[in-house]
């Protein structure tokens, strides 16, 4: 069975065809509409109409004549993007894709190490990953907060461990690290009434480290550069599952599955 899914574009409200979007293409190939219409197998005229009803729809120019042929305006090279992009993501040749934050980065390297699934890997954020998931650019997803989850509540998911954060206790002035169920954290100190303020955020755990600053941190990822620090509150009361989120459970996802859990996290 062959499956096809064709997209087409929306501008102002109104519509821009697959054809028009291959002048568009080969304008900005070939730098030339002579060349466009000849490759297309259309006269030059009609490659003319097309960038004008483009044109009309996009309320501005989209090509400009200079003494090297005809290039497209930014605005032109943005539509053709856009297109490229959305034609990228409604195929399916790319290959299996697991997407995880820096916090469960090396878990899932290891699953795909040791259950010799080919896949590819993809490091971000719990909500780049969820949108990724939804845009059919990964199979399987690893969420680090637990309430995230109402935000994928059509897909299959499981639970596969648990993770406790380290709190550092610095005084009031908190940098804030953009992974992990930091919501968590956060929430229990104010439920502990104490009084503080985010001044800083960062991606690099070294920046936490050398920041002379309070902050949250999971604990595996202490573990995992040696580091061995004392929480200035139970980690139990910081501890939050690791959830998989996937479309179905197909035999690479299984096998993942299976590994993440036979590690008995926390």
């Amino acid at each position: 069975m062959e499956i096809e899914v064709k997209t087409y574009m929306t501008v102002n409200g109104r519509n821009i065809s697959s054809r028009q979007l291959e002048v568009l293409s080969a304008i900005n190939r070939l730098g030339s509409k002579t060349a466009a219409a000849k490759e297309l197998g259309i006269s030059p005229p009609v490659v003319q109409r097309y960038m004008a009803q483009m044109e009309d729809v996009a309320e501005t120019r989209l090509m400009a004549s200079t003494p090297n042929g005809t290039e497209l305006t930014e605005m032109g090279l943005r539509l053709l993007e856009i297109a490229d992009m959305m034609e990228c993501r409604c195929t399916d040749t790319r290959e299996f894709t697991i997407s995880c934050s820096p916090v469960t980065e090396e878990l899932v390297m290891q699953a795909v190490s040791n259950t010799k699934v080919e896949a590819s890997i993809i490091v971000s954020d719990d909500y780049t990953n969820i949108r990724s998931l939804k845009q059919g650019m990964s199979d399987m997803i690893i969420l680090d907060d637990p309430q995230l989850l109402s935000e994928v509540d059509d897909y299959e998911w499981l639970d596969v461990g648990y993770m406790d954060m380290i709190h550092v206790d610095n005084g009031p002035s908190y940098i804030r690290y953009r992974y992990g169920a930091q919501r968590i954290a956060y929430e229990q100190l104010e439920l502990m009434g104490v009084k503080y303020s985010i001044d800083a955020e960062t991606y690099l755990l070294s920046d936490l480290m050398d920041s002379n600053k309070s902050f949250f941190v999971d604990e595996y990822l202490l573990q995992r550069k040696g580091l061995k620090i004392k929480s200035a509150t139970d980690k139990r009361l910081l501890r939050h599952s690791i959830t998989a989120v996937y479309r179905r459970e197909v035999k690479e996802i299984t096998r993942v599955l299976r590994y993440l859990q036979s590690k008995h996290m926390i």
